[in-house]
């Protein structure tokens, strides 16, 4: 290689360069590079082995905490609501009931607690290598889908032994929106994390606000109690969470019990996607800055 390069010669030379990557401020805020997430999908599924086998690597039990987490959270609401207070299951066996809430709403938490944290987390990783950020939150919510298909599984075994007991639950013909419940769920809790990670580059407190905010949430949906239970305005106040109308649904298609309102679920689906683009745009306008502020 020559090593007196005239002027005009290393311009002509650097004119003739092709880059696969062309790192460039961003200019607007619908400047999203979605289509980087798909160049790197090698990347995102490093990601979600990495979430999905190096969480319980190190424990004893292994994967069986997917579902023993669960398990005991539905032991727990089986004993406190349903046999000390009473609470109705809207006729449903009380196990079958606390399970499939806890298996819905731990998905949205899973993702919701996990992905809030993907600056903070991952600091570490972004300051020293270029890749598409939100490579990070995607994963981590597709590898809470692998948990969920897993708990999914185990409340299916429960089902079949209720069902061949005479129990009274029977499956309807909307299974087949159970994807569409799972996309739902993912777009809003992705949307919902993203937002506050954005947040808590700057403002950390939020980190422990969510957490505590996400555990009160869950008594504002049928996890707990079914919403036949409830009229008039509290009905519209729980109404107004988005993942009660999922929740039902949920139980609707699987047991027979609940409601499942398209128009409900069109609410649902409206505002998981208003607030992932919302979500995806903060997301992307903090990432060219947050470094000095992480």
């Amino acid at each position: 290689m020559r090593q007196d390069q005239g002027p005009n010669e290393m311009s002509s030379s650097r004119e003739g360069d092709h880059w696969d990557v062309v790192l460039r401020p961003q200019a607007a805020w619908l400047d999203l590079h979605l289509r980087d997430l798909w160049r790197y999908r090698d990347l995102v599924l490093l990601f979600i082995r990495r979430d999905f086998v190096a969480q319980y690597k190190q424990t004893v039990l292994g994967p069986i905490w997917f579902v023993l987490q669960p398990l005991l959270a539905t032991l727990v609401f089986t004993v406190v609501f349903g046999a000390m207070a009473g609470l109705s299951t809207d006729g449903l066996p009380k196990l079958l009931f606390y399970l499939s809430g806890q298996i819905v709403w731990g998905y949205f938490a899973g993702v919701l607690n996990s992905t809030s944290t993907t600056f903070v987390s991952n600091a570490h990783i972004f300051g020293k290598v270029y890749f598409p950020r939100l490579a990070v939150p995607v994963s981590i919510t597709l590898s809470e889908m692998i948990q969920f298909g897993l708990r999914l599984a185990f409340f299916a075994c429960f089902w079949v032994g209720f069902y061949w007991s005479g129990s009274g639950i029977r499956p309807t013909a909307a299974l087949w929106l159970l994807p569409v419940l799972l996309m739902i769920m993912a777009a809003l809790a992705l949307g919902l994390g993203i937002i506050f990670s954005a947040l808590t580059t700057k403002y950390r407190d939020l980190r422990f606000l969510l957490t505590f905010g996400v555990q009160l949430l869950m008594y504002t949906t049928p996890a707990i109690f079914p919403l036949s239970t409830l009229h008039g305005n509290y009905r519209l106040i729980m109404l107004v969470n988005p993942m009660t109308p999922i929740i039902e649904a949920f139980r609707y298609a699987t047991m027979g019990v609940g409601t499942c309102e398209p128009l409900h679920l069109a609410y649902s689906a409206i505002f998981a996607v208003v607030v992932l683009f919302i979500g995806v745009m903060l997301f992307t306008r903090v990432e060219r800055n947050f470094m000095d502020t992480v």
